[in-house]
């Protein structure tokens, strides 16, 4: 469960110090929406924004946008409002995106290439350092600036590259074994393209992008809006 506020942990010189806060999952996708806007706004020349101004940019309520913001100790100023680059700062160490991300992608077919040319990785601190598959006709094969390594290497390329991230991109029945080895070769934050529920040891974070689920979710949605829901056959 997400904390409700900072619990102090230990002092420094007698002062105390808080316990990291855990955000809430809603507020973390947010934070993301909020760091897009103001690389935008950063972009163009603005030093400093509102929080009416900021919540436009990322489509979200101010009163939200607020509130997410002091769960980061960031209140902005009265009729000044927010420095931009300071929150961005803020908010990337927040995300720990002022770390060395290095990831591998695990699966050479046509979803593995298209991430792996990703502009949006690098910009963000994401290196792809390797991509690597299990079939002999694409071991070997020129992906962009790398080379499609074995799976079987997959232990050497972790400790080659100092892998902290995979991103899955095989197919549902190949993905369990793959996050299984993952986690013992020490790889705790996985993305998993894979259509599958996969079972993950204590300690390593999956995260699951089901393209085909969030489809079905749309059409629902487009049904709905159109005033036609669906109904049963044979009714």
């Amino acid at each position: 469960m997400p904390a409700l506020g900072n619990q102090p942990s230990q002092t420094t010189e007698g002062v105390p110090v808080p316990e990291p806060r855990v955000l809430p999952e809603a507020t973390l996708m947010r934070l993301t929406q909020y760091l897009r806007a103001l690389n935008t706004l950063a972009n163009q020349g603005l030093e400093r924004t509102s929080s009416g101004v900021l919540a436009d940019a990322a489509g979200v309520n101010p009163a939200i946008l607020r509130k997410d913001l002091s769960l980061l100790g960031s209140y902005g100023t009265r009729g000044v409002g927010y420095v931009v680059q300071d929150l961005a700062n803020h908010i990337n160490r927040t995300l720990g995106l002022n770390q060395d991300w290095r990831v591998a992608i695990l699966g050479a077919g046509n979803l593995g290439r298209a991430l792996s040319g990703y502009a949006g990785f690098r910009s963000r601190g994401f290196h792809v350092k390797a991509i690597l598959d299990s079939s002999p006709a694409l071991i070997g094969a020129a992906v962009g600036e790398l080379t499609v390594r074995d799976s079987a290497q997959l232990a050497e390329v972790v400790q080659e590259f100092e892998i902290n991230i995979a991103v899955l991109a095989v197919p549902g029945e190949a993905a369990q074994g793959l996050v299984d080895e993952l986690a013992l070769l020490g790889v705790r934050s996985i993305l998993s393209f894979a259509p599958q529920v996969i079972r993950v040891p204590e300690g390593v974070e999956l995260r699951r992008v089901d393209l085909s689920t969030e489809l079905q979710i749309l059409t629902y949605h487009a049904v709905r809006s159109d005033g036609q829901p669906g109904q049963a056959q044979g009714a």
